[in-house]
């Protein structure tokens, strides 16, 4: 059975840096850890040696696959340009899930939840199969899911009490809209679903036949079958699981054979029967968008999305700030914690702990 990197599957949306949800020792020890291996105290979790090499190996694989055609000085520079937050992260990480206890958060239900769609995302028949293919990427299954845990329970703490106090009213989000014109002036683009049918290995014979039922296909959507159910049960291609739909596309993005059919369509219009290098195709126009700035209305949303991100960052400083002040943090000489550099008010370690 073949398994995708399970071990770098983004959770949650989380604010923070995947490398940063390693959980801390103190949930997956069954000892204590000595004073050698601290690397930091959050109130009463500990960082360990052993989370921040973990975490640090993660940071530098996350490098290396998201710059796989890089020289390798580049890696090392986005590397280490990470690298910097990485203790700091870890820490913000732990004050998020212990605040997340404080206030009597649970998130086992949507533990379960994500955790199917992680084996669904991967293909995977039974849970078994996806704690399997977690232990083949070298995580253990218990580590694994208080990953997802603390991810999840960071989002929750985040939504209760920073996200939930942004407002954004409407005079903010036309203003946007009116000072960002470029960003929603678009070229003319079609929405295209498809019935697609293969003749690769076909013999003349066989093509033929493949013609016709493409033919009777089309004929019984003309005469009012719904496109989306008939291309769901007939089509070959790997849209058929989602009823045929193909997506967005604007000039220069399709093929030139279909690009000259499909932009003389109206919205609605189905093609005839197009034969390409590897089958039939039957292409319906779901939408025909001309080109030009869209209406405030159909972009409302997506400027409120950009409008709240960009409220959310100064929030968020100043939210982990606040625990920071409320909590006792101890950092082992020899690593830094960037949330000193970056001047947030923390009190100072007393390092005679570690």
């Amino acid at each position: 059975m073949k398994y995708r990197n399970l071990a770098l599957i983004f959770i949650c949306g989380t604010l923070l840096s995947p490398a940063a949800l390693i959980p801390p020792s103190t949930h997956a020890q069954a000892k204590p850890a000595t004073d050698a291996e601290i690397v930091a105290r959050v109130n009463n979790d500990v960082i360990t040696l052993a989370d921040y090499q973990k975490a640090e190996q993660q940071l530098r694989d996350e490098a290396a696959h998201d710059c796989a055609d890089c020289p390798p000085e580049k890696v090392e520079t986005q590397f280490k340009e990470q690298q910097r937050d990485l203790l700091r992260g870890m820490i913000d990480q732990s004050l998020m899930v212990q605040r997340a206890k404080d206030m009597g958060v649970n998130v086992e239900s949507d533990l379960s939840k994500r955790l199917d769609e992680v084996r669904q995302q991967n293909g995977l028949a039974t849970l078994e199969d996806l704690q399997q293919g977690v232990q083949a990427s070298g995580l253990s299954w218990e580590d694994y899911k208080t990953t997802i845990r603390n991810g999840l329970l960071q989002k929750e703490v985040v939504r209760r009490e920073v996200s939930s106090h942004v407002d954004i009213s409407s005079d903010e989000v036309k203003q946007y809209y009116e000072a960002h014109p470029q960003e929603f002036t678009l070229p003319e683009r079609v929405v295209l679903s498809e019935i697609s049918l293969s003749t690769e290995g076909k013999s003349p014979e066989e093509l033929a036949a493949v013609r016709d039922k493409a033919e009777g296909l089309r004929t019984s959507v003309l005469n009012g079958d719904n496109f989306n159910q008939v291309a769901s049960l007939y089509s070959q291609g790997s849209t058929a699981k989602d009823g045929g739909g193909l997506g967005t596309f604007k000039k220069g993005e399709l093929a030139p054979q279909l690009e000259a059919i499909v932009f003389q369509m109206s919205k609605g219009q189905i093609s005839d029967v197009i034969q390409t290098r590897t089958g039939f195709e039957i292409l319906k126009v779901e939408d025909h968008l001309q080109a030009g700035l869209q209406s405030l209305e159909k972009v409302e949303p997506a400027i409120r999305n950009t409008l709240h991100a960009q409220k959310m960052q100064p929030r968020m400083r100043d939210y982990l700030a606040e625990l920071r002040e409320q909590s006792y943090i101890i950092v082992k000489p020899g690593f830094t914690d960037s949330a000193l550099l970056s001047g947030a008010n923390v009190p100072p370690p007393d390092k005679s702990h570690l």
